[in-house]
Formats: C-alpha cells, structure tokens, sequence
C-alpha cells in the first residue's frame, strides 16, 4: 500500500464528508424561509454524510492496492457500512417525511376526525415501512457473507417445517400485528379517541401494529394489545362526532317545586359556556319510598366538556336548592307517638337521681 493510495483513499472520503456539509449548509439557508427544513437537516444530517462516506471509500478500494484476503475483507466490511447507513438513511427519511405530513394534519379544530384518521394511518404506515426496511437490510447483510447463503440455501429445503413451527412460534404476535392493520384501516379506532374500556375513561395516546396505549383521566396509561379491540366489546365516544349527552341525577325530597327547579337549570344550562346550545332537558324519571329522582341532561361538544358541564349542573342545583327551597332536600321523617308529659317529667327525675348517685 503505497502513500499515494492512502491520500487518494483519504481525499474520497473527505470530499464525501464536505459534499455532505455542504448539502446540509444549504438546506439551512432555505431552512430560514420553511422551518421543516431545518428539522429535515438535524434528523438526516449525520445518515446522510454516512452514506457519502461510506459509499466512496468503497469506490475508492481499489485505488488502495490491498489484495487478497485483506482486500476482500476491506470490501465486504465498507459494503456493510454502506447498507447499514442506508437503512439508517431510509428510516429517518421515512421519519421525516410522516412529519411533513403530520404538520399538514392539524388537531387543534373543533372537528377533527378527519385528520384523527390520517394521522393514525400515516403513522401505522411509517411503522410498517421502517420495520420492512430494517428486515431488508438485515438479510442484505446476511446474504453477503458466503457461508450464510449456503446455511439459507439448506433452510429453503426443509421450508415446510421450518414454516409451521414459525408459524405456531409467532401465532399472538402475527395475530396483535393484523390486528393494528385492521384497527387502522377500518376506522374503529384513532389516535386521540375517547374511549372507555374495562370501565376505564382514557384518550388513545399511542396505536402500534402490537398494541394501543391508553392515556386515561388520571395521567395513568392503560396499554392492551391490539387484538382486544378486535375480539372485545369497547366504547368509542367520538367514532363518528365528538358531541355527547350528560346527565345529572338529583335525589330530591316530594316537596321540590319542579317548574321552578326546571327554569333554574335552564337559566344556568344557556349561560354555561361549556353547553353546545343544541340539547337540555329535566324530568322525574323515577320515585323511591323517600324521594324522586330527578335527571337533567345537557349536551357538550365532547366529553371532558360534558364532564365539567354535569359537575357545573349539579354544584348549582344543589347551592339553588340549599339557598332558596332548603325543604327540597332529603329529610329522614320519624312519626310516633311521644310519652305523656307527666311520664317524661318522671323519667326526667330518674335519670337525674342516676347520675347523682
């Protein structure tokens, strides 16, 4: 290996490594104009200059003058820094570009089940794009080494059994995998849906192709495999809209005027905020032994909104009640018939010459 082989092999890759910083510099110029660009730049930077430098010391090998078993190994070991940054290359690209999309899909408007939907698909799709490509580039690897494509030329004869006992092996996870297509695909379940499962309120924070990641009302996460959505009954709240119906039920004494009860809870249901203005409604749905039930319902425009909309409901209702018509609430009644006023005197007197004894 003379010296001027070596500052030829140098020179290649450093001329690779500038050509890379100069692509990146200028992607940070127009970077000014469209911020994207810079995170582009940021996430693909450092694959990118690999794969430059990678891909020109393997052309520049031969300039080398290694032979033999050292230049063989020199090439095989460049050709798997080239397919490893790649596919370092590729899934960052692939990363990239579900950004760009997702930036597109904004979630902050009011009816956003549209963009739920491509969101959780373009997300689904990024998955499935980066696991075929890491496979891809694994076998690529695998079947440059001599030895291993003879090893795999041996398995594809006994592929029959090979492939049942593969099949039984990875049954759940292929199963869990089909599943989050399913999922996806078919619109029962998104990202950001309200969901309400195993009598646990939550929002989907996360669906993979294995399993989906509840964030529920108090900051825990309930993670399920995907396939429970698929054999298991569920809750969807906002599937279709994200309107919902909340009640507020009211143990209320026979005494409650009612009419008056009813235009209280309209005056407060029309100045709430957190109403919709589409649905409201009070009526006694039912009567106990001691009291009357009394149910109000009001329509939100999702659920954490009807939430805070029924705790509003009923703080007033029962502030109203507690301040104007106090009689309204529940009593427990005892009737009976009380002792005579000469047998209470002369219980009285025991009791006094008890404790003074």
């Amino acid at each position: 290996m003379s010296v001027s082989a070596v500052v030829t092999f140098v020179t290649a890759c450093a001329a690779a490594a500038l050509v890379g910083w100069l692509t990146g510099f200028v992607v940070r110029l127009f970077a000014r104009r469209r911020p994207f660009l810079a995170t582009a730049d940021a996430r693909c930077r450092l694959p990118w200059i690999a794969t430059l430098v990678s891909s020109a010391a393997l052309s520049a090998t031969p300039a080398v003058g290694v032979h033999g078993d050292a230049d063989d190994a020199l090439r095989h070991g460049l050709l798997l820094a080239v397919i490893g940054s790649v596919t370092w290359l590729s899934v960052r690209v692939a990363r990239t570009v579900e950004d760009a999309i997702l930036l597109g899909l904004r979630m902050d408007v009011e009816n956003n089940r549209r963009v739920r939907k491509l969101r959780t698909q373009v997300t689904v799709l990024r998955r499935i794009i980066v696991a075929v490509l890491v496979v891809l580039a694994v076998a690529v690897a695998l079947m440059t080494f001599a030895k291993m494509r003879t090893f795999g030329a041996s398995l594809l004869a006994s592929a029959g059994v090979a492939g049942i006992i593969g099949g039984l092996a990875a049954q759940s996870t292929l199963s869990n995998v089909f599943a989050g297509l399913q999922l996806a695909f078919n619109d029962s379940l998104r990202v950001d849906d309200v969901l309400v499962v195993q009598d646990e309120w939550g929002r989907v924070e996360d669906l993979t192709l294995t399993y989906v990641v509840l964030h529920l009302w108090d900051e825990r996460r309930l993670v399920l495999p995907t396939t429970y959505f698929t054999t298991q009954p569920f809750q969807n709240w906002t599937r279709t809209s994200a309107r919902i119906l909340g009640s507020v039920e009211l143990y209320l004494d026979y005494s409650t005027p009612v009419d008056l009860l009813r235009a209280e809870a309209k005056r407060f249901i029309a100045g709430s905020p957190l109403w919709d203005g589409q649905t409201w409604a009070l009526q006694v749905t039912d009567a106990t032994e001691q009291t009357m039930l009394v149910r109000v319902l009001a329509s939100a425009g999702d659920a954490s909104r009807a939430f805070d909309l029924r705790c509003a409901i009923r703080e007033d209702l029962l502030g109203w009640l507690a301040a104007s018509h106090p009689y309204a609430l529940p009593t427990t009644r005892v009737a009976g018939r009380g002792a005579a006023p000469r047998e209470q005197d002369d219980l009285s007197r025991e009791l006094r010459a008890f404790a003074d004894a």
